[in-house]
């Protein structure tokens, strides 16, 4: 009796070929033409290897950090860890990380972090830009009053020039 072997029928009538279980193909291995129900009786439901088209970056809270660090300091037996980190689709790394920060007594490195580029600016450089801005609006209003104002004085110079060159008027 041949491990492994597996009987393949032929439609020409002739005799079944044995081929050993690293020779079969693709379609033989998955199960092809079997049902459903003569799949999931004879091998394990394995899961889709799709990858998800848009990645996105996990994000844990301390709390869960906290309970998986406690986790996986009562795993006990060969394999405890491994089995909690398959379990929670962690990396052991994560683990050396987040015992690390424990150990140092960050809590705040225990939450996420925000991610991408750091603000650049201050709050005094937003008062800064702001006071320019109030500062220049009202330099453009100081312009404005004292073309009025020069206008309003040569008129006044116009009308006192004209009531002094006109003087009396002699009757008629």
């Amino acid at each position: 009796m041949k491990p492994n072997v597996v009987v393949l029928g032929t439609s020409s009538g002739a005799a079944p070929a044995e081929r050993r279980e690293a020779e079969r193909s693709e379609a033989d291995r998955r199960g092809a033409g079997a049902t459903p129900d003569a799949r999931a009786a004879g091998s394990p439901v394995r899961p889709d290897p799709e990858v998800v088209v848009d990645a996105k970056r996990r994000t844990f809270t301390a709390e869960y950090k906290l309970r998986v660090l406690a986790a996986a300091d009562a795993a006990v037996g060969h394999g405890g860890i491994g089995a909690l980190l398959r379990r929670e689709g962690l990396y052991s790394s994560h683990l050396v990380t987040w015992r690390r920060e424990r150990q140092a007594g960050i809590l705040k490195g225990l939450t996420p972090r925000a991610r991408g580029p750091k603000p650049t600016r201050s709050p005094q450089d937003d008062e800064v830009r702001r006071l320019r801005e109030v500062n220049q609006r009202l330099t453009e209003a100081l312009r404005k009053a004292e073309i009025v104002i020069d206008v309003q004085k040569k008129v006044a110079a116009l009308l006192d020039e004209g009531k002094a060159s006109s003087g009396p008027k002699e009757p008629r």
